[in-house]
């Protein structure tokens, strides 16, 4: 099936490059923000100004919406740009409204959120047969520096994609690189959530300058300046975790700088070095970034929540220890008063709660 209407779910800065960018490649496309305020403002500006390699172009999408039903009903592919905390909210509020042959891409479903968003619709009694289908990150690496302005500084290249149950992705990535070229076939949802580079690099980087973080309201440069040689040794020392999962997985172990450079981000020479300081420290997509402005933000909510959680819960599963991401996950749930391990992407969440190791490979390509 030819895509054409393609529903974003998400105006932020994925969300709304998207919009513009596949509205100026000729997709009818329908954008959902939870925020009616931001609709409404973006309906009189009238434009989203994308602003990509020195050059500004402006696209009008189809049709804004603070309301799920008139944005998903009818379109072939639905892209969820949202941070995966939303995910399980936006399960629910679309599980009645989806139809047989529609698509949802999960962009990106980070760790387990293929899993988790299947889970969701299958607990919200939705029907529907749908494909469902994740990327390891965002299409797009941009920031919008102010309202209705989004400026790529990337495109991300070798886009790990998935699709879950698996047995649908042979046929499924050919239909999903006519909307994003960059995406390349992954063999399950494990692989593309393993490589979740910003649950290896963000929690360490978050917790290491708290305190620069706090004093200045994130009034530095967080990769360039945040990143030092001390907080990429506890990038590394995730990453080893991470591959004794992936190992055990029988999945491709292929580090975070590999990863790293594959997607665009950092130079041969840097990934050569083996060192995730390096690579984070040459990584000229990401050098004007500045930090957040608070603790209380995505690169520890998401990352720490929906990437260190379920790393590790699936590293229990399997019987690997991960003595560094725990000790993460504890600091980041000390410094906000949240329990990530109970409030996170827990086993129960992405409806493996219970299920044998030797279990896992089938329903990965066969579905729940």
């Amino acid at each position: 099936m030819t895509i054409k209407k393609i529903a974003i779910l998400g105006a932020g800065n994925g969300g709304c490059a998207a919009a513009a960018d596949l509205t100026l490649r000729g997709f009818q496309v329908r954008l959902f923000s939870r925020s009616e305020s931001t609709t409404v403002k973006l309906g009189k500006l009238g434009e989203i100004e994308l602003v990509e390699n020195g050059v500004t172009k402006k696209a009008a999408p189809f049709f804004l919406s603070p309301h799920l039903p008139p944005v998903v009903q009818g379109v072939d592919l639905i892209v969820v740009t949202t941070p995966a905390v939303g995910h399980e909210y936006l399960a629910e509020g679309i599980a009645n409204y989806l139809t047989d042959g529609q698509k949802i891409l999960l962009n990106p479903g980070h760790t387990g959120g293929a899993l988790h968003f299947a889970n969701a619709l299958r607990q919200a009694g939705c029907k529907a047969d749908v494909q469902l289908c994740e990327t390891v990150t965002l299409t797009y690496i941009c920031r919008m520096p102010q309202f209705g302005r989004v400026e790529v500084y990337r495109r991300t290249t070798n886009l790990r994609w998935a699709a879950f149950p698996g047995k649908h992705t042979a046929a499924l990535v050919g239909e999903i690189q006519t909307v994003f070229p960059n995406v390349v076939a992954a063999a399950n949802v494990m692989e593309t959530g393993f490589c979740n580079i910003n649950a290896i690099m963000h929690p360490a980087g978050m917790l290491g300058n708290v305190g620069w973080i706090e004093k200045s309201g994130g009034d530095f440069l967080y990769y360039r300046e945040g990143i030092t040689p001390a907080i990429g040794a506890w990038i590394d020392a995730v990453d080893q975790e991470r591959l004794a999962i992936v190992r055990r997985l029988g999945l491709p172990a292929l580090r975070f700088v590999d990863i790293f450079h594959q997607a665009g981000l950092t130079t041969a020479e840097a990934r050569d070095t083996g060192s995730a300081y390096e690579a984070i420290h040459n990584s000229e997509p990401n050098f004007t970034i500045k930090a957040p402005p608070a603790l209380d933000h995505r690169y520890i909510r998401e990352d720490v929540g929906y990437g260190l959680v379920p790393m590790a819960e699936i590293g229990k599963l399997l019987g690997v220890h991960t003595p560094v991401m725990d000790a993460l996950i504890k600091l980041a749930s000390t410094a906000l008063g949240v329990d990530f391990r109970n409030e996170g992407l827990t086993l129960g969440k992405m409806g493996l709660a219970g299920v044998a190791a030797e279990r896992l490979p089938a329903i990965l390509a066969d579905g729940f």
